[in-house]
């Protein structure tokens, strides 16, 4: 489920799960979560995340274990280990990063880009919702506007919005990525662990209020993502009624 090669100091992760597009279940997250605490642990000094195949990532696996209890907060603890990590993080988005997907992105500290790949979390589409957490990490990075679009109207965003936006900070292939993180490896590993912690204040280490608390729990229990799951396997639309 998980690669992992080494090239000096920097260490490259990949989602090795191609059958399924790279689709996150409880076990891919906790080797990912291992894996990168394993790097650190062993002196890497960057690391970039990448997908094999034709897909970054495509999000939790539906058809897996994503709405057994405690999923999400596996998620969750894998994110914040990426965030967390003293070392820059590089994604190299290889294809498209849906949900879960962009939530990875989000989590790395700089986004490397294919031409063909794009963003979404269709969180809406499926009854569900995302935590505080993803909401202040996307206005972070690509701004209110574009986030608002991928969250309130379930719209993807290209690569070349990425870009345009800030959510992408350069367009390119596994290769580049690389290459820009043994050159990010060579700097003051001090000078790049505070600066992380810095840009990382951006309002995502508060704790969500207890109304976003309670209205995303709603929503994660709601008969809406019954349906939704539902529809899915019944290959039609959703009919959601709010409750």
């Amino acid at each position: 489920m998980i690669g992992t090669s080494r090239d000096g100091d920097v260490v490259t992760i990949e989602l090795q799960r191609e059958d399924r597009r790279n689709a996150l279940n409880t076990e891919q997250c906790v080797l990912l979560r291992d894996a990168v605490d394993e790097a650190v642990a062993l002196g890497a000094r960057a690391i970039v995340l990448t997908g094999q195949g034709s897909a970054f990532c495509a999000g939790a696996d539906l058809s897996g274990d994503v709405y057994a209890d405690g999923f999400t907060d596996t998620l969750l603890e894998m994110l914040h280990t990426i965030d967390g990590a003293p070392i820059p993080v590089i994604a190299a988005v290889n294809g498209p990063a849906i949900g879960a997907g962009t939530q990875l992105a989000l989590a790395s500290d700089l986004r490397v880009v294919a031409p063909d790949a794009h963003f979404a979390i269709p969180a809406a589409k499926l009854g569900i919702s995302v935590d505080t957490w993803t909401v202040k990490r996307l206005v972070s990075l690509a701004g209110g506007g574009p986030a608002r679009t991928m969250l309130l109207g379930a719209e993807s965003l290209s690569a070349e919005d990425a870009l345009t936006a800030g959510l992408a900070n350069k367009i390119g292939d596994l290769a580049s990525a690389q290459d820009w993180a043994k050159r990010i490896a060579a700097l003051a590993p001090l000078s790049l662990r505070h600066l992380k912690l810095v840009f990382n204040d951006d309002g995502t280490q508060d704790d969500p209020t207890p109304e976003q608390l309670s209205a995303l729990q709603a929503a994660w229990r709601s008969e809406d993502m019954d349906e939704a799951r539902q529809a899915r396997w019944e290959k039609r639309k959703p009919e959601f009624k709010g409750r």
